[in-house]
């Protein structure tokens, strides 16, 4: 049986939960009062305790690939373990693969057959610098989550970002909501000759990229303005929104500013905020707590 990554989270946001719970689980960080077995073995024993914390909360798990990578075969071999933890004991909580992953097409092919057949990821992220055609591997998962950066949340993201983009006659940049302008209106608007690069990918993604239904974007907590641009383009599109918790993102500013026409479309992302919550033995209690404030916090703002 196929596993829809939209369907899940359709049914996640139906429950009223919006927290993905990122599992940046860096060796060094963890507990070391549970540091007494191999590399590998501790990783794992990490995530599946917060995964039991927390599965009953949250939209969707995100492990970053880096901190896997990073330990090599073991490493790897934890998150296959840990993802196949997440599909036994929480089946209805997509997995998103965070590897900001793009290249020339058929190296793509081989990152799709790695994240969708081997590590068995719902959703992947990816970034657009060399277009659609070299994404079109992932675009053709029709069942896969494929989630394009658009404004991240770090600090130099405006060194390319926020760069403007001329755009052309043949591009028609037309916002949700701005079909019931007056064309003069529309004309005066200076903005329609350039768009930020960030504008100008969440326009292609939503309008050109999502024949399939099964794209979604990544846009920074911190930067709520930007946010609101974003849905502004992308309708009702998913947003995947990281930078709560310990990065200072806003809760209430990103939900104001992050959900669609229908209270939900958010995947809020809270990684060492809430995994790395205690140092003790704890650990996964304090998480627990950390994504139920997180869960709260959302729904009272929505």
């Amino acid at each position: 049986m196929n596993r829809n990554f939209r369907s899940l989270l359709e049914t996640k946001w139906a429950e009223g939960k919006f927290v993905c719970v990122g599992l940046d689980s860096e060796f060094g960080k963890i507990p070391e009062s549970i540091r007494r077995q191999s590399i590998g073995r501790t990783i794992l024993n990490f995530n599946e305790a917060i995964v039991d914390a927390t599965k009953d909360v949250v939209c969707a798990y995100k492990p970053n690939i880096a901190f896997y990578e990073a330990y090599g075969e073991a490493g790897l071999r934890a998150l296959g373990e840990t993802i196949d933890y997440i599909r036994k004991y929480a089946p209805d909580v997509p997995v998103i693969l965070d590897a900001k992953r793009a290249d020339i097409g058929n190296t793509n092919a081989g990152y799709v057959k790695a994240t969708f057949e081997y590590l068995q990821a719902d959703a992947i992220t990816v970034h657009p610098y060399l277009g659609r055609e070299a994404l079109q591997p992932f675009l053709d998962c029709k069942d896969k989550g494929i989630i394009v950066l658009c404004r991240t949340s770090n600090l130099g993201a405006d060194e390319f970002q926020d760069r403007d983009v001329m755009l052309t006659d043949d591009d028609q940049v037309l916002f949700f909501g701005d079909e019931n302008k007056k064309e003069e209106d529309m004309e005066r608007e200076e903005w329609r000759s350039y768009l930020p690069l960030y504008q100008y990918v969440a326009y292609k993604v939503a309008r050109e990229w999502n024949e399939n239904n099964n794209c979604a974007v990544v846009v920074g907590a911190t930067y709520p303005g930007e946010l609101r641009e974003v849905r502004r383009i992308v309708g009702d599109m998913p947003i995947l929104i990281p930078g709560v918790g310990a990065q200072g993102g806003d809760v209430e500013k990103t939900v104001k500013e992050g959900r669609n026409s229908r209270g939900n479309g958010m995947i809020i992302n809270s990684s060492r905020g809430i995994i790395f919550a205690s140092s003790g033995l704890d650990f996964a209690e304090a998480a627990r707590r950390e994504t139920l404030k997180l869960h709260t916090l959302i729904n009272q703002y929505r």
